[in-house]
């Protein structure tokens, strides 16, 4: 990729609107970022938005990566050899993240460790155990640098590399008092973050992040979680993308077993140790998903007729992309083509997993 390309990679996963799902069908109907940012605004005046989409001026993105340069992060573009292979099977992956430390830890057998901030000193002192096992057995442990079970699996992980993913920036230490260990995760292991350099996360982007974590790993182990719990999200994502879930069991009389039990009960693995995860691993497969790109030599006036009955189509409650081809009738090169240009007006949402709601 050259470089003016993967400024305008920045600039396009930057621009409002564009979310995982619509940069992939827009680099998979145009070729390059460069040519998508050629012809967004009309894309975006065509799906019916009325004023300009936000996108990041070349010196607004030369910036970001200078604030990367700064703090000893590299960006990697889904399109980069050195992008984790695991994201890259995602549908969609991101389109890009900054890394700092050793990214080569990705291409180990992965693990993530996950679970509840509150945590109880048995359970924390399970997972550092586990995440030590899993290290000295070849095994990447990746998780969110969190207080309580992700802090103790990193510690645990520490001396054979551990990956944490964030939801700020890779510089936004959170919570504070892991700033030490940040460091020495960016020393002995890798950070990756969505996020631009410095931005501090908010309470929705844990959910993204949680979807790097599972993207990221075979396998996730959850340790401990209450009911309404971010790392059943993580779960839940993991299988999704068709990784193995596994939970450990706790006493009913704790709430922070809830989570993990129900789990259990809904068909995940047992995890007692180190072999059950090591198994989990062995079984393991992930194959790359068979996307339906929009795909060159989509003509702009076969797309036309198509945007309106595709909104009126679409509401609240999500639907397949399929289900849509099948009502309208059309190639689904086509119907692909008009919901993103749809989504980039803000009237369609394009979701992970093949699903389309109203924007």
């Amino acid at each position: 990729m050259t470089a003016d390309e993967r400024l305008a990679w920045l600039r396009l996963a930057r621009t409002e609107q564009v979310g995982p799902v619509t940069f992939e069908q827009l680099i998979g109907r145009y070729g390059s970022a460069s040519a998508v940012l050629d012809v967004l605004p009309d894309l975006a005046r065509r799906g019916g938005r009325d004023r300009p989409l936000k996108t990041p001026t070349p010196d607004e993105a030369r910036r970001e990566l200078a604030a990367g340069e700064a703090i000893g992060a590299r960006l990697l573009c889904s399109a980069d050899l050195e992008f984790p292979r695991l994201l890259g099977v995602l549908d969609p992956p991101p389109p890009l993240i900054w890394v700092i430390g050793d990214i080569a830890l990705a291409a180990r057998p992965t693990a993530a460790i996950v679970g509840a901030r509150i945590a109880s000193a048995a359970g924390q002192r399970f997972a550092r155990g586990l995440a030590a096992q899993l290290g000295e057995a070849g095994v990447t442990v990746v998780s969110g640098l969190a207080r309580g079970i992700d802090g103790a699996a990193h510690e645990g992980a520490l001396p054979t590399g551990t990956i944490a993913v964030l939801g700020g920036g890779a510089d936004d230490i959170y919570p504070p008092d892991h700033a030490a260990l940040h460091a020495r995760i960016a020393a002995e292991g890798a950070i990756i973050s969505e996020s631009p350099p410095g931005y501090r996360a908010q309470a929705r982007d844990f959910p993204r992040r949680n979807r790097i974590i599972s993207g990221l790993s075979l396998a996730v182990v959850v340790v401990e979680a209450e009911m309404r719990s971010g790392s059943l999200i993580t779960a839940r994502l993991a299988a999704e993308q068709g990784r193995e879930v596994l939970a450990v069991p706790g006493s009913p009389l704790d709430p922070r077993a809830k989570g993990t039990n129900d789990l259990i009960r809904q068909g995940a693995a047992l995890c007692e140790g180190l072999d059950d995860v090591m198994r989990a691993l062995r079984e393991a497969s992930v194959r790359e998903p068979d996307r339906p790109w929009s795909g060159p030599g989509v003509a702009d006036e076969d797309v036309d007729p198509l945007r309106e009955r595709l909104a009126e189509l679409v509401s609240v409650t999500p639907v397949s992309r399929d289900e849509l081809v099948r009502a309208v009738g059309a190639p689904a090169p086509l119907v692909l083509a008009a919901l993103t240009e749809l989504a980039l007006a803000g009237r369609v949402e394009l979701l992970p997993g093949g699903m389309v709601a109203a924007g």
